[in-house]
């Protein structure tokens, strides 16, 4: 088995275990929390706003956000860990985070372009105009497609609000308790 299906298999209970880690590590502050919960927020609302855009394995999603970056619930992904590796204020989180990124998203990523490459006719179109990760200042999209809440409500993209509360909750009790 390659690293890439294992990648993508273990991403998320990596991630379960990564949380332990970064709640036994952070030392946030106040300034650090709003901070980073504000850009961890500003990730969410990128997944949610891409999970609405996209018809997993029917068709090349091409509009909204998919327009900006080819890998926009990825880019979101980035953004809420910024924003807690920032409340954090841990460089070993920081690190950490970095590391487990580029071991578990990259190959993901390119697995699932191989996906896309065999399963849909423009895709290496797409590909040319707009980029993998890091999203273009300006939209490269072939049509219009709005945001349909039935795609997101579909892909439950509201556990991402969600485990965002719960990591935002858990460092301000800890900072609560760390001042005891």
């Amino acid at each position: 088995m390659s690293w890439g299906r294992i990648a993508k298999r273990i991403r998320v209970p990596l991630g379960f275990l990564f949380a332990a880690f970064f709640l036994w590590r952070a030392r946030p502050e106040w300034w650090s929390l709003a901070a980073g919960s504000a850009i961890a927020l500003c990730g969410v609302w990128i997944r949610a706003v891409a999970s609405g855009h996209v018809k997993k394995n029917e068709e090349l999603a091409t509009s909204g956000p998919y327009a900006y970056t080819r890998n926009p619930l990825y880019f979101g992904s980035i953004v809420i860990a910024a924003g807690f590796a920032l409340a954090a204020l841990r460089w070993e989180v920081a690190t950490a985070l970095v590391v487990m990124f580029a071991a578990i998203y990259i190959p993901v990523i390119r697995g699932e372009e191989q996906f896309l490459n065999a399963h849909f006719a423009n895709y290496a179109e797409y590909c040319s105009r707009v980029p993998r990760l890091l999203p273009r200042l300006t939209a490269q999209s072939e049509g219009r497609f709005s945001f349909s809440r039935e795609l997101y409500l579909k892909h439950r993209e509201y556990n991402a609000l969600l485990g965002t509360g719960a990591v935002i909750a858990a460092l301000m009790a800890k900072k609560l308790w760390m001042a005891y």
